[in-house]
This record gives structure tokens, sequence and C-alpha cells, in this order.
């Protein structure tokens, strides 16, 4: 997949070395992501990193999501794809900024890609600033990009085994949307027992089911990021 994680290393390459590279890779990201949290904090900007597997359906909920929110607060998005500006147009054509990563063959963002994209934003413009990483269920799970919520989507055409097979990335998460619950007739999906085994990988995260196609589910997750904002600003207000 690509060198900067790690994925793309060979056998020919020790164990030894792999690990240090790692490390010393993870070490700066995390450095960066400080720096991105203290940007982001001066601007007054909550940010929500959301991660998935590939068709989990994050872009469209986030045109949902901007609809439902943009009369409340000013809102910014980031989005990361290996090719195309697909995204960010749709995005773009709700009147919102966007600016688009395009990594070429890197399957995550990372702090320092965050970082550079953020200066293509009119900052002192946006409230709430979505990141929409790479449909990858492995890889952005381990960077911590700066922003204050990760929030994780799980389609139900994905299938129940998905949190066990790739446990970090739920682990990772405050929240875990189920999506596209409408279709839950015509899988074999059992929503409760994929509820369960997300919270046996973490008991503190929040799962809930939602379909941004017909509106199930959707208020409580809009309410979700309510709470979320205000409570953020409280902090900010306190320091």
């Amino acid at each position: 997949m690509c060198k900067e994680c790690g994925c793309g290393l060979t056998e020919e390459t020790s164990t030894k070395e792999a690990v240090k590279v790692f490390e010393n890779i993870l070490k700066f990201n995390e450095e960066q992501a400080k720096h991105n949290r203290h940007h982001l904090e001066e601007h007054g900007i909550f940010s929500i990193n959301l991660m998935s597997g590939p068709g989990a359906g994050k872009t469209t909920l986030l045109e949902k999501t901007i609809e439902a929110l943009k009369d409340s607060y000013r809102i910014g998005v980031v989005e990361g794809d290996l090719e195309t500006e697909r995204d960010a147009e749709r995005i773009r054509s709700k009147g919102i900024p966007a600016y688009q990563i395009t990594t070429g063959t890197a399957c995550h963002l990372d702090a320092a890609l965050l970082h550079k994209a953020m200066h293509h934003l009119p900052l002192d413009e946006i409230d709430i600033l979505f990141v929409e990483n790479i449909g990858n269920l492995v890889c952005p799970a381990n960077y911590d990009l700066g922003t204050h919520l990760n929030v994780t989507l799980l389609s139900v055409p994905e299938g129940e085994d998905k949190p066990e097979k790739y446990p970090l990335i739920f682990k990772n998460s405050e929240l875990v949307l189920i999506t596209k619950i409408d279709l839950l007739p015509y899988f074999d999906f059992d929503l409760e027992k994929v509820k369960a085994q997300i919270r046996k990988i973490n008991p503190k995260a929040k799962v809930h089911g939602i379909s941004a196609k017909t509106g199930e589910g959707f208020q409580e997750w809009i309410e979700f990021i309510k709470a979320k904002v205000e409570e953020y600003k409280k902090s900010l207000a306190s320091k």
C-alpha cells in the first residue's frame, strides 16, 4: 500500500528496522498533531475525523450533516482520497469551503497533510472542520490528525465481521455509526451483535445506527455533534 505507514515494508526489511522506522514516523506525527490542535484551538474550531472503509457513506453523511448544521455553524471540510476531487466538488456544491488532499499512493491522512490543507481554508470563518479520511479500515487508525473527535462508519453491506477483523479503528473512535441501516432487511447483519462486538473492543464507544437515505437515527447524530461543539466552546472559555 504505502511506505509512509510501514505497510509497504517487505520481508527483506528486518523487524527491528521496521519497528524503528514506524516509531519515528509516529513520533513526528504526534508532534504535528499537537501543533494542529493548538492551531485549531486558536481559531476556536472543533474538528471531526471521519474514518471508514470505502463506500461506507462518509460523503453522503457529510452532505446531509452540512444541510442540518449550516444554519447554526460555519463548516469547513478537508477531503482525503488517492485521486480525484470528486468528493470535494460535492461538498463545494453545498456552498462549503473544501480542500482536497490527493495522496497518490498513501492509504491514510496524517497530521502533516492536514496541517498543509488547513492553510488553504478560511479558518477564521469556520466553527466545525470535518476531515473525511481515506477509505481504509487499517492505516488511518494509527495516525492522530490533531482533530478533537474520531468517528468511524461501518455500513451494513460491509458485513458484521469487520469490528473483530479490524479492531484498532474501533478502539480509537469515540463514536461508531452503523450506516445504511435501511438495508438491514436485505443483509445478514445482526445489528445488536455488532454493537456488542464494538463495545467489547471499546467499552467507552457510543454506537449508533443511522440511515442518510431515510433519516433514521440522523437527528441523534446531529444532537451529538452540537453537544460536542458546545462542550468544546465551554472548555476553551475556561482556559
